[in-house]
């Protein structure tokens, strides 16, 4: 007997190619990129005419002719007789530097300054608070001109510096420090930081795990100075101090010997880290405002002070929450170096900029800037990415 079969599926509805939403997808996605392609060869085509009607050359060849200019602060040896290519390089090396000491300072006042926030003693709080709203309300290029002119420029003249410990010297051309003379056998010195810094990763991470096993913890600040400062001190011995400094002597007009640290570096450098560091307090404020309060409840259930609860429960779970906003305030630090070419800073914009007035490639050495500046940001975030990763909650 035949088996009886159940009603009969209907065809569904075909629809048109016109309303089908994944083809209609890839259609304006065709369009858009055309689109994009014709208006960049436009905006090349026009470019170029423009160019050659002016009898500009196009290309990047002007970067091994000589320069002929001089940079008052070069990390690496440089004359007018250099290239302007190895000018860029200069300018460059001069914003990572600026860049790097202004982030790790940033950081530093602007932790203190967060933390300061929520202290319980009403003036530090307060303290805190007026620079958190004094320096975040006020634009970079302000905080700049008020280092550069308000507080650097009105410094004594060289006769009358003012005289610091360590044999170093204040005026108005800057801070004059001992300049340090390698000699033969220093090398060893060198080996023996990296050596301390190598070996002070592989402790922390061993005692890290140990902590997790068993609970008790490990000197490991003390272990890291040590390792990192007493190293390279007994190297320093057993070489026979091979390294001497060159300081700096007061003459009758000027300072004779040391390292001149220019007051445009410091200027700039101060107004960066002042200013930055007042954004970062507020994400270390916001960080530690959204740990719970019973975490800190149940740490002084245990007969914890405030200051290791503080440093133990509270900070390690706030460092989830601030790591991620605190990249975007490293990466506006580094941008926000380019405003130096208001004070004669010679960063990357400045010596760019005397470059394009020399040689009239704009075009080249715009797209050097926007090459440079987007390759350090790649390399802030992904570096802070990582870190933010490691911090990150493990779940079981």
């Amino acid at each position: 007997m035949a088996r009886q079969s159940g009603p009969e599926l209907r065809d569904e509805p075909r629809v048109s190619w016109v309303n089908d939403p994944k083809i209609r997808g890839i259609f304006f996605q065709i369009v858009a990129a055309l689109a994009l392609v014709l208006f960049v060869m436009w905006i090349v085509g026009n470019t170029s005419e423009n160019l050659r009607r002016a009898n500009i050359a196009t290309g990047f060849g002007f970067l091994d002719r000589r320069a002929g200019f001089d940079v008052s602060q070069a990390l690496i040896e440089y004359s007018a007789n250099s290239t302007f290519g190895r000018a860029v390089v200069v300018g460059l090396l001069n914003t990572m530097l600026v860049a790097v000491i202004g982030i790790i300072t940033a950081t530093f006042l602007g932790f203190l300054i967060g933390v300061g926030r929520l202290s319980r003693n009403w003036l530090i709080a307060r303290f805190c608070g007026f620079y958190v709203e004094l320096f975040r309300n006020i634009p970079p290029l302000l905080v700049i001109f008020f280092w550069y002119l308000g507080v650097l420029s009105v410094l004594p003249a060289p006769r009358d510096s003012y005289e610091l410990p360590f044999g170093m010297f204040l005026n108005g051309r800057g801070l004059f420090m001992p300049r340090p003379i390698w000699e033969s056998g220093a090398w060893l010195i060198v080996a023996a930081i990296l050596v301390g810094i190598v070996a002070s990763w592989f402790i922390a991470r061993w005692a890290y795990k140990r902590q997790m096993a068993t609970g008790e913890r490990f000197p490991i600040l003390r272990t890291v100075v040590a390792l990192i400062v007493g190293l390279p001190v007994v190297a320093y011995f057993l070489a026979g101090q091979p390294v001497t400094f060159d300081n700096p002597v007061l003459g009758t007009f000027n300072l004779r010997g040391g390292v001149d640290v220019k007051p445009e570096f410091l200027s700039l450098y101060l107004a960066l880290s002042f200013y930055t560091a007042s954004f970062i307090a507020e994400i270390v404020r916001a960080g530690i405002l959204g740990v719970s309060k019973g975490q800190t409840e149940a740490a002084s259930a245990l007969g914890l002070r405030p200051g290791p609860v503080l440093r133990l429960v509270v900070v390690p779970q706030a460092l989830r929450i601030i790591i991620p906003p605190l990249t975007s305030q490293y990466l506006n630090l580094t941008k926000n170096s380019s405003l130096a070419v208001f004070i004669g800073y010679p960063d990357l914009v400045q010596i760019g900029q005397t470059t394009m007035n020399q040689t009239g490639q704009a075009i080249e050495i715009v797209v050097i800037w926007m090459v440079i500046y987007l390759g350090l940001s790649l390399a802030t975030s992904a570096f802070m990415n990582w870190y933010n990763a490691k911090m990150a909650l493990v779940e079981r």
